[in-house]
């Protein structure tokens, strides 16, 4: 079992933390990863674009011209869409992109993620992160005693605190999630993520030792066989 200091704010041993096996020393999958962080930026995608076909653009109840005698093919409207101002063929309409994953995989994904990160040596535990008042200065300072200054982090609390939140939302390139709402993508777009140890204790019993949680990489026929 693998374990990590725990550190204060000012960068000294406040002893030590053992992590959980199955939640940081997963196997990492990629494919359940992608499919995880595909799931995410389909839901945010609005899906409110629209078109108008020839059924909805105004005008054109006139026939454009004769049917016979002109020497041109026939015609029935100025709104077909091989007119300038015409209907669109075949455009977007409104739609929504969400699609479903199950929880099994969405929870072996982000095992996975957090597996990678740690062995980048991309996880740092703090022992609180309490801030005195809304105080950018301190927090970028907190970072940069802790090795990540200059670099992307995701800081993980166990709860709503707005005076960490504030503190840290003018930082380019760090953000501040809570343990609730941790996951794949914001895991995987920063180069560190700081666990207060409050909070690792709820993604420690949010992902934990449930072997019934574990997918299986073989299909469905394969099992039954």
């Amino acid at each position: 079992m693998a374990s990590l200091d725990i550190i204060t704010t000012d960068n000294k041993k406040a002893g030590a933390v053992d992590l959980s096996a199955t939640v940081f020393e997963a196997a990492v999958r990629p494919h359940l990863v992608q499919a995880e962080v595909r799931r995410q930026l389909a839901a945010r995608r609005a899906g409110t674009h629209s078109t108008k076909n020839r059924a909805l653009v105004s005008g054109g109840g006139a026939k454009p011209y004769k049917q016979k005698g002109t020497g041109r093919a026939r015609q029935g409207t100025t709104r077909a869409p091989q007119f300038a101002g015409g209907g669109i063929a075949f455009g977007p309409v409104p739609r929504n992109y969400s699609h479903k994953l199950n929880k099994k995989t969405r929870a072996a994904a982000l095992r996975s993620a957090l597996s990678w990160q740690f062995e980048q040596s991309g996880i740092v535990v703090l022992e609180s992160l309490d801030s005195d008042g809304y105080n950018t200065k301190r927090m970028a300072g907190i970072l940069k005693d802790v090795g990540l200054g200059g670099k992307t982090v995701l800081l993980v609390i166990d709860e709503a605190n707005a005076t960490v939140e504030g503190s840290a939302r003018n930082i380019a390139g760090v953000d501040v999630i809570r343990a609730e709402g941790l996951n794949v993508y914001d895991v995987l777009r920063h180069k560190g993520i700081v666990f207060t140890k409050a909070s690792l204790a709820v993604i420690e019993a949010r992902l934990g030792d449930r072997a019934s949680d574990q997918p299986s990489d073989q299909p469905a026929d394969a099992k039954e066989a």
